[in-house]
């Protein structure tokens, strides 16, 4: 008798443009909600960067644990988050540790960019504040093969393509195809 390995289920993998759409929708919903409890006073709001943090929690996380592994963003161009354990994908949404693990790390970064966004003109040097997020999800971008950021590796996930959800690339694409046919008419 002999033990037959089961192979495993692949899950394509998700382009870094469509991953950066995804996080700037989810970006920019919660930094629109969080910037109506800032002030214009140059500096850090703490009320603000607490709506911040409460709202990305609510939606990276809580929607995310009960949504299928899907955000808005993510649900937006069919995304999914999953678990990896030992470097192979495992067909279950992360647990909730993982997911606050993973969250915590990338709310810094896109509270860092919401508060650069705030201070821009009045301190063009708030710039600098991009880098940490940067540096985070470019190391995406020296994975080939699983294409992780820091945060995914550090909590153990995945983004990979899902069959559920909106398209929007592929409307948004479409809708350019269109225009430019229409142009040259």
């Amino acid at each position: 008798m002999t033990i037959d390995r089961v192979p495993q289920k692949h899950y394509p993998k998700v382009d870094i443009g469509r991953r950066g759409m995804a996080l700037g929708i989810d970006f920019l919903g919660v930094w629109l909600l969080s910037s109506t409890f800032g002030s214009d006073q140059i500096g850090i709001q703490f009320v603000q960067i607490l709506v911040f943090a409460i709202a990305w929690g609510i939606t990276r996380v809580v929607v995310v644990y009960n949504n299928q592994g899907q955000s808005l963003g993510r649900w937006a161009f069919d995304m999914k988050l999953l678990e990896v354990e030992d470097g192979q994908v495992v067909g279950r949404i992360p647990s909730l540790q993982s997911l606050l693990k993973r969250e915590a790390i990338i709310c810094f970064g896109a509270l860092l960019i919401s508060i650069a966004l705030g201070n821009i003109i009045k301190n063009p040097t708030a710039i600098v504040l991009v880098i940490p997020l940067a540096i985070d999800c470019g190391a995406a971008l020296s994975d080939t093969q699983m294409r992780q950021a820091l945060h995914d590796r550090v909590s153990g996930t995945m983004i990979v393509s899902s069959r559920r959800g909106y398209s929007l690339d592929l409307k948004i694409k479409r809708l350019v195809e269109k225009t430019r046919r229409n142009v040259r008419k």
